[in-house]
């Protein structure tokens, strides 16, 4: 949903200000898309680290088979606890970006982009805060949103595989269990490596601006950070169809969805499913606490039988 957000508010904004060189939506733009940006990191960042930490529940629970499915309302918490905290890492973009013009010396053409400067008219406690973000910013975006969840990946899957080559866990292998176990971690894997290889170059790009902006046209920066732009848009573009390829039951569940919004369910089909669906757990519940079925009631036993 986040990579959803960036390519529908993020995108037009980039693509109207490279073809007409005007900041669409003005100095609100140049707050709010790195900001979401930013946070889009940190969305993928964490759950990429809470996807680790399930599947290490998952290599060490005692019971494999029988591992209840998680609440929806634990789904939510968790969820709440990502995407507050990447917007709130991500609160200090919003101060430190601001929109400024330059005129063409030749054309006399206006220019708007957007510069990393605090605002001037900020208090002086979060003025010193901001910018010392601002000096911190590239080892904490090489740290936090490309060290962190790779490293934190490889560690968990390096230990649920050393947990998975012990005799509990090979008694499981060739169960469908297993299969699916190993199913989600290659998934896991597959979405570290797309976030890994589309965020690398904007991590080099920050270490080589940093160092060597000065010897640097403003041509130059403007390229490299529209390289930055694209690689981000990919990896909101290729992670969703990514996920739902790679995971089969939530690309199957994401197809039935998208099939009954677009041929539409008729009442006749929705009561005949439904009535198969009760009519099936019915009889599963039957099977499971009878040992016959409940149509057939037990004959009634004659009065004075020691039964």
């Amino acid at each position: 949903f986040w990579d959803f957000l960036i390519l529908f508010f993020c995108l037009p904004v980039v693509i109207f200000n490279e073809i007409t060189k005007t900041r669409l939506l003005g100095d609100v733009s140049c707050r709010i898309v790195p900001f979401m940006e930013v946070s889009s990191l940190g969305v993928t960042t964490f759950s990429l680290c809470a996807l680790g930490i399930d599947r290490f529940h998952a290599a060490t629970s005692p019971q494999v088979s029988t591992r209840p499915i998680e609440q929806c309302q634990s789904i939510i918490a968790k969820l709440a606890v990502i995407w507050v905290g990447s917007m709130t890492l991500s609160v200090p973009e919003i101060l430190l970006w601001q929109l400024a013009r330059d005129t063409s010396p030749v054309s006399g053409v206006v220019t708007e982009y957007c510069t990393m400067k605090p605002w001037s008219n900020l208090p002086e406690s979060v003025y010193s805060l901001v910018l010392t973000y601002q000096n911190a910013r590239m080892w904490w975006y090489f740290g936090c949103y490309f060290c962190l969840p790779i490293l934190f990946t490889v560690s968990c899957q390096l230990v649920t595989r050393r947990i998975s080559g012990t005799e509990k866990k090979m008694e499981c292998r060739g169960t469908k269990h297993g299969q699916c176990e190993s199913h989600l971690n290659c998934t896991i894997i597959g979405l570290t490596i797309i976030y890994g290889l589309c965020t690398t170059p904007e991590n080099v790009c920050n270490i080589v601006v940093a160092y060597m902006s000065p010897d640097m046209s403003k041509q130059t920066l403007d390229l490299l950070n529209l390289i930055n732009q694209f690689f981000l848009f990919f990896k909101c573009s290729v992670t969703p169809v990514l996920l739902l390829c790679l995971c089969r039951p939530l690309g199957q569940a994401f197809m039935d969805c998208c099939c009954c919004c677009c041929e539409g369910c008729g009442p006749d089909t929705a009561s005949s499913e439904g009535s198969a669906d009760s009519k099936l757990k019915t009889e599963m519940s039957s099977s499971i606490f009878f040992d016959k079925p409940r149509e057939s009631p037990p004959p009634l036993l004659a009065l004075g039988t020691p039964c």
